[in-house]
């Protein structure tokens, strides 16, 4: 499977980080031979991948919209997803059990969307961009001072640190 470059995020940016840049080129994860198959089995989600690849897609776009063109037809398109299901809640000997009613081949996509508005409602300023202007990857800033900036510090961090580094050098004139 194709090694993506941000992984760990809560489970609707991850999602949308199935797609990424890599050398100017968009790179999709579920294009991948056992792309989408391996995705699913790292966050636990059954489901056949002929049957979830299409809502998967669906959600993926939507969050995608919903983050960087926030507004009413974003926000139309994540509601579309979620008309697919529903929770419900159960009280059994002292303890709350959540059920989920979803139709077939949309569990792994409704998740994921709940799962955004999960992080909406805990603190939505932390839903970010990365800094870089060429990345297309979001992560959830869980940094105690809330001041994160990149997808990674690895990748695109250091590349911007070396970037400012080398314009400091170019500018300051020699004696």
């Amino acid at each position: 499977m194709t090694r993506r470059p941000l992984v760990g995020e809560p489970l609707a940016l991850d999602l949308v980080n199935t797609q990424w840049v890599e050398r100017g080129r968009t790179v999709d994860l579920f294009d991948e031979p056992d792309g989408l198959q391996g995705w699913l089995a790292e966050h636990r989600l059954a489901g056949d991948p002929t049957s979830v690849e299409v809502p998967l897609r669906q959600a993926r776009s939507a969050l995608r919209r919903v983050l960087e063109q926030p507004g009413q037809d974003a926000e139309r398109d994540i509601n579309a997803i979620l008309a697919h299901g529903a929770s419900r809640h159960t009280l059994r000997q002292a303890t709350v059990h959540e059920h989920h009613d979803v139709d077939a081949g949309w569990l792994p996509s409704w998740r994921a969307v709940t799962n955004y508005l999960d992080l909406l409602r805990q603190q939505p300023t932390r839903i970010r961009r990365c800094g870089n202007p060429a990345c297309v990857l979001h992560f959830y800033d869980t940094s105690r001072n809330g001041t994160r900036r990149w997808c990674s510090m690895d990748g695109c961090g250091g590349r911007a640190k070396a970037a400012r580094h080398y314009q400091r050098q170019r500018s300051t004139p020699t004696p």
